[in-house]
């Protein structure tokens, strides 16, 4: 299931203008930094061993695929100190599909979570659900020195603290049957706790020897979930629902 739109804040009215900037800012560092140079994706990305060690790694490196086969890595020189990574890496994407799937779920549901939070609180939610969504990653890898990247954890957090919110809230999701595009109308409970349980089968599934060249961080995602779901939590006394104006 894709999700195509949902339900707006009651209340929402004033321009998710933090949401906005976080996919202009995704958009802008894929197209202007990543695609141009190999080397800041090495630079900026997490590195399970950098990041434990505090040691950035520099030159190539082999590793060791699951067939196999060895392949060579070439790492860059990152940022000083090196944890910053633990930042600049949910700011980028390992190519279109993971970008452009990623802004989407961020754009359906990013806007009512920032109505709700307010928009400075939105923006700590998301770079602090990030950020432990890739310690997640890293303490589950951390002999690893493939680079990890991507919004998705801290996306996870969105949906988390969404679930939380408006969990009654209606998704329209784009389903094919038989190869012919449609869309319907699911609660918000449905769309993201399947997609949740997802995670969760396929992060715990994958822990194996080879489960960091899956090419899917599933721990980052589970990571990030829960540091959603439990800050939203905390913080859901003080967040506008709407709900509190209904008459």
């Amino acid at each position: 299931m894709i999700p195509v739109g949902d339900e707006s804040h009651p209340h929402g009215g004033l321009l998710p203008i933090v949401n906005l900037s976080i996919i202009a800012i995704n958009l802008a560092v894929f197209i202007l930094a990543q695609l141009p140079s190999d080397a800041f994706t090495m630079a900026y990305s997490a590195i399970p061993r950098e990041i434990l060690t505090g040691t950035d790694l520099v030159g190539p490196a082999p590793i060791l695929l699951p067939d196999g086969r060895v392949e060579t890595i070439e790492h860059a020189p990152g940022p000083s100190p090196i944890f910053l990574t633990l930042v600049t890496s949910i700011f980028m994407h390992g190519g279109w599909a993971h970008l452009l799937g990623n802004m989407l779920f961020l754009y359906v549901f990013g806007d009512n979570v920032e109505a709700a939070f307010g928009s400075l609180v939105y923006l700590g939610f998301y770079v602090v659900t990030g950020v432990l969504a890739s310690l997640a990653h890293v303490l589950t890898n951390a002999s690893s020195i493939i680079p990890s990247l991507g919004a998705s954890g801290a996306i996870s957090g969105v949906l988390a603290g969404y679930l939380v919110l408006f969990p009654q809230n209606r998704v329209r999701v784009l389903v094919l049957m038989r190869f012919i595009p449609f869309t319907y109308s699911v609660p918000a409970i449905v769309m993201i706790g399947l997609w949740a349980l997802f995670q969760f089968i396929n992060g715990f599934a994958a822990i194996t020897p080879s489960e960091e060249t899956s090419g899917v961080a599933y721990m980052a995602h589970i990571g990030g979930f829960l540091a959603g779901f439990v800050l939203t939590l905390l913080a859901k006394p003080f967040a506008n629902t709407g709900r509190r104006f209904a008459v």
